[in-house]
């Protein structure tokens, strides 16, 4: 506490944090705001399960068999045993009598529709006949010539017995899921960054326009209020990292599974979970505090919304060049992405999934610590000006009106002597 009962810098910047946090944590429209992105994310898995079951009822297509008793009977024998051994055979149906007649047309039972039959077999075992469209035919008729052939006599086919030494995994497909996982991570770095990043101005434009800021500032260093404001909405950012993060591992643990069912980052799972939510720290508090400096220039929401689409502009770009680095590793490009402050995080995100050294985050955390610092002093200094309206100019301003009023004195002590 200083002399003139003002409190000090850090405390009053975590009266504000505090403040802040518990004003947004209990209101309806946080909890309102946590449940919004639940909405579409139901919405796309349900949509999905419905295009999945459509798309597999789609894919069910049947071969037809119309050839006599013998054959046909012998056809499904064939096809069934040869697709416990394969399981890349299709289904089929047999077409009953009625349906086949003495004079059976296949083009035209093909045509009819109604059905799921993709082809029909004719003939008999010894010279089938195959009716389908172009590319059906190139697919399916070595395996109907097949089938047929193992229907005619079973007894001169042989197969081998085949030794098997699984593993778990290839080089190729670490790799590759190494990979995916990386831009999966930037990707969900960046939206969350991007949600979370924007609440500030909408609390900020709030409390301009109905003055608290300014009785905020009569008390408490604006410097103060900037940086309390910030890390309030990175406690608020966590929290719904918690809700989101919680609930989405409780829906793999109601499916059965398990992040060993994915491919393991670079780093490990417990590791890259860590440097993730670092990593998240440090990019909300870059992109926030620019937030924090745009929502001080506007008095207005539609103010904010025109000066802060530069500002997502030139956030999606640094994504897109973020993920560009990704397929450049150990080039200048991507270290290019390293270096570049808003781009940092997300660049060594991808590489945590990548690549099992740790030494280069410890290096890039301290750069992005360094960065938040010079982001946030630079961001204080014109939220300090742009809201209270001093440096310079107010300084000007408040002269002149010093200047008055002493003259204003003066000639009221003339007129009295």
């Amino acid at each position: 506490m200083s002399t003139l009962g003002r409190l000090s810098h850090w405390h009053a910047a975590y009266v504000i944090a505090r403040r802040d946090f518990t004003a947004i944590l209990f209101s309806r429209a946080f909890v309102f705001f946590l449940l919004g992105p639940l909405f579409p994310v139901a919405v796309m898995a349900m949509a999905g399960g419905v295009g999945a079951q459509m798309q597999s009822e789609a894919a069910i297509e049947e071969i037809g068999i119309a050839m006599d008793e013998a054959d046909t009977q012998a056809m499904l024998t064939a096809r069934d045993d040869l697709a416990a051994r394969t399981g890349a055979i299709p289904a089929m149906v047999a077409l009953d009598k009625v349906e086949r007649g003495d004079s059976f047309d296949a083009e035209a039972a093909l045509e009819r529709g109604g059905n799921s039959l993709a082809g029909i077999v004719s003939g008999s075992l010894e010279a089938p006949e195959l009716t389908a469209t172009q590319g059906r035919l190139n697919r399916w008729e070595g395996t109907i010539g097949f089938i047929a052939a193992y229907a005619a006599d079973q007894d001169k086919l042989t197969y081998p017995l085949v030794q098997t030494s699984p593993v778990a995994s290839s080089g190729a497909t670490t790799n590759s899921g190494r990979m995916h996982t990386a831009q999966g991570g930037q990707l969900l770095l960046f939206l969350l960054i991007m949600l979370l990043a924007s609440m500030v101005l909408s609390n900020l434009v709030e409390e301009k326009g109905n003055k608290i800021i300014e009785i905020l500032a009569a008390a408490i260093p604006m410097d103060a209020v900037f940086l309390g404001k910030l890390f309030a909405m990175l406690g608020i950012s966590v929290v719904g990292l918690m809700v989101w993060g919680g609930t989405a591992g409780s829906i793999l643990w109601s499916s059965g599974q398990t992040l060993s069912d994915y491919a393991n980052p670079g780093v490990g799972w417990p590791m890259f979970c860590l440097l993730f939510a670092v990593y998240f720290g440090m990019g909300y508090l870059l992109l926030g505090a620019i937030f924090l400096a745009v929502g001080s220039l506007a008095s207005t929401v539609r103010e904010v919304q025109t000066m802060s689409m530069p500002v997502t502009m030139l956030q999606i770009l640094i994504f897109f060049f973020a993920s560009l680095a990704v397929t450049q590793q150990g080039t200048a490009f991507e270290y290019a992405g390293m270096a570049f402050p808003l781009s940092s995080p997300f660049v060594m995100v991808a590489r945590a999934a990548t690549d099992e050294a740790i030494w280069p985050h410890l290096i890039a955390l301290g750069w992005q610590a360094l960065c938040v610092a010079l982001f946030i002093r630079i961001g204080a200094g014109l939220f300090r000006r742009r809201v209270m309206k001093s440096g310079p100019q107010g300084t000007r301003k408040s002269r002149g009106l010093f200047k008055l009023v002493r003259s204003l004195f003066r000639s009221g002590s003339a007129k009295t002597v």
